[in-house]
């Protein structure tokens, strides 16, 4: 057992759950809780490390057992030393080491999203979890996106990480993209361009969300055919970045007739 976070295991864990330079630096991240874990265990997903501590549940313990059989490297901790790594103030009592990849891109798109300068955590796990459950087929982060293996947007995605391709990319990339897949691209806007609902999903099309302060950049406004919005009868400035891409991701999926 690993009872000292001077161990340098723990303190490459540690590194990992507070700094992005090191994630990228090691093309590493770190998941943690048994939810997770089972989906990178269902999604096939290489694991470097997993660490556990005696408390864990026998769920979690089941979850343990089939990395083990994996022959993964698996450590067991104590209590005050999964506290320590944990990003959570609860601790589920396991977590693990991944390397970074992206997943598979789709040979033909007619359903992306891109994200420009989402800079809150949590708005950025929460988007990544609406875009899996609607078949968005891959999502694109522009510069100054927070990064997306920060814990807060890993526990956010709820596994989103493992079956949406998500790639960092800049506008040249991206308008190379649309042009090529030939996808007509939407920018949400405050109050500039049609109502949502009335706008035509049925086309192949990008999606693109700006951040939670100001909104898209000019890059993004330059890269638009159309541009929607969502009514707030009530008034109000605007709405959470997650609240608007959540409910703009689920009208396109109302729109094709998605049922199950």
């Amino acid at each position: 057992m690993i009872s000292s976070i001077q161990n340098p295991k723990i303190q490459w864990i540690r590194r990992l759950q507070s700094r992005s330079k090191e994630r990228r630096g090691d093309q590493v991240f770190v998941v943690e809780g048994v939810r997770l874990l089972e989906e990178a265990l269902e999604s096939q997903w290489e694991v470097c490390l997993v660490i556990y501590s005696e408390e864990l549940g026998e769920r979690g313990m089941d979850v343990v057992r089939k990395f083990q059989s994996l022959n993964t490297q698996v450590e067991v901790v104590s209590s005050n030393v999964m506290q320590a790594l944990s990003d959570t103030k609860t601790p589920q009592g396991i977590l693990a080491v991944l390397p970074m990849h992206t997943l598979p891109l789709p040979k033909d798109n007619d359903f992306i999203l891109i994200l420009d300068q989402i800079r809150e955590p949590g708005n950025l796990g929460t988007i990544l979890r609406s875009a899996a459950a609607v078949g968005v087929q891959m999502v694109y982060l522009t510069p100054g996106t927070v990064d997306q293996y920060s814990p807060k947007v890993i526990r956010g995605g709820m596994g989103a990480h493992f079956r949406l391709p998500i790639q960092i990319a800049d506008w040249e990339e991206i308008r190379t993209l649309i042009e090529d897949s030939n996808l007509h691209s939407y920018l949400a806007s405050v109050n500039r361009g049609r109502v949502y609902h009335q706008a035509d999903f049925m086309l192949p099309l990008a999606l693109i969300v700006g951040g939670e302060a100001h909104g898209a950049g000019e890059e993004a406004h330059r890269m638009a055919d159309s541009f929607i919005h969502i009514p707030m009868p009530g008034g109000g400035e605007s709405l959470n970045a997650s609240v608007a891409a959540g409910v703009l991701l689920f009208e396109v999926a109302r729109q094709r007739g998605y049922d199950s």
